[in-house]
């Protein structure tokens, strides 16, 4: 049962989108650092450390420090290219802290139109009322488009998400990424990155509610017609979390999201936690045609990452461009001088601090004697 599901939630899109180019851009973005603008495996190993795996067929792959926002090597990183249903991480930062869990939806004919042909689904029927929460675990756990679709019109429709995903998109310094559906869905135009992706799993990562659906590797959805109402078991179709279809769980994995279609090939985003430590690794279109490819190099880029994080040097940095999140480890993550990120996509800066305030008023209670003074001064002389 979980096999053919898992067939379903990764069917091919077949579209109109161009397949990506056989080579990287000559010139891509220096976002983050200088080198992971540069094409080729980019890493800075000191004596000692383990080499890079050097079978990592995926066109673009990073690894980085989820505490430090270090990233520790990299392959064409800011390589623009299909993301399939990875791009559902940048909708979750977007959609997810506006709803609340608990919220309800019944499920109209027009809340799932325009899905793409052979679009996954977790089985969203129309006329049925489901709750935000269990929408949620159809987006991350089978990558549903019909749930993600639903959450999109309950946030004002699918044009207007999309235009909050891109805007999303530039708060946090992903300038590769070009959103046309909010599902991941093949169209022309629709690109991420390594990089952009990363950022939008580690952004997400933040929020508990976005933790704890990507972490989930087995659930129950509502049922419909053809059960009788009785809820059915969904499985992650993210194999190194779930363990299905003969790949073993990786140890400490915590999510993040998995996709497929026809021109983005296999795409993944992972996290794993060893010894107080975060490791995210995001690939993208292996080109090795091995079964379960994405799988089998993500399990040794993690392993890597694991292994030389500690012995070698940063070739960039998920936080050149952006505040740095609210470190889940304050000893590894440095408090920014701007203000943080939160998780919620619409929240502005936070109220200024009582010790902020009370200097902005001695500042402007100082700067107006010095007003009135000079104005004495010239007023005396003018006499």
């Amino acid at each position: 049962m979980s096999a053919a599901l898992g067939a379903l939630a990764t069917a091919a899109c077949l579209t109109g989108a161009a397949a990506p180019a056989a080579q990287p851009p000559a010139r891509m973005s220096a976002v983050g650092g200088v080198r992971l603008g540069l094409t080729g495996v980019q890493s800075a190993l000191l004596p000692g450390a383990p080499a890079v795996p050097a079978d990592i067929s995926a066109l673009s792959w990073m690894v980085s420090d989820d505490g430090s926002g270090a990233v520790l090597a990299a392959k064409n990183a800011h390589w623009p290219l299909p993301p399939a249903s990875t791009l559902k991480t940048l909708f979750a930062d977007t959609v997810l802290p506006r709803l609340p869990a608990n919220a309800t939806r019944r499920v109209t004919d027009a809340d799932l139109a325009g899905m793409g042909q052979g679009s996954s689904q977790v089985g969203v029927v129309s006329g049925q009322t489901y709750k935000v929460s269990d929408l949620w675990l159809g987006v991350f756990l089978r990558s549903g488009n019909d749930a993600v679709h639903v959450l999109a019109a309950m946030n004002g429709g699918v044009p207007a998400t999309v235009a909050d995903m891109q805007a999303e998109a530039r708060k946090l310094g992903a300038n590769d990424t070009r959103v046309v559906t909010p599902d991941g869905y093949d169209e022309p135009g629709q690109v991420s990155s390594a990089y952009d992706l990363t950022l939008f799993a580690r952004a997400g990562l933040e929020n508990p509610d976005f933790a704890r659906y990507c972490s989930t590797a087995v659930a129950e959805f509502p049922g419909g017609p053809s059960t009788r109402g009785r809820p059915f078991e969904i499985d992650n179709t993210d194999r190194l979390l779930s363990g299905i279809d003969g790949v073993s769980r990786y140890p400490g994995l915590i999510g993040v999201k998995n996709g497929y279609t026809t021109n983005a090939g296999n795409t993944l985003v992972v996290g794993a936690r060893r010894g107080g430590r975060t490791i995210l690794v995001t690939l993208m279109n292996p080109q090795s045609g091995q079964y379960d490819a994405v799988y089998n190099e993500a399990r040794q880029l993690l392993d890597w990452g694991f292994a030389a994080e500690s012995r070698l040097r940063p070739v960039g940095s998920l936080d050149a461009v952006v505040p740095a999140v609210a470190s889940r480890a304050p000893a590894v993550r440095k408090a920014p001088a701007r203000p943080s990120v939160t998780a919620d996509a619409d929240a502005g800066p936070g109220p200024v601090g009582w010790s902020g305030a009370v200097g902005a008023v001695v500042l402007a209670a100082v700067a107006g004697t010095v007003l009135v003074l000079r104005r004495r001064r010239l007023r005396s002389l003018r006499g």
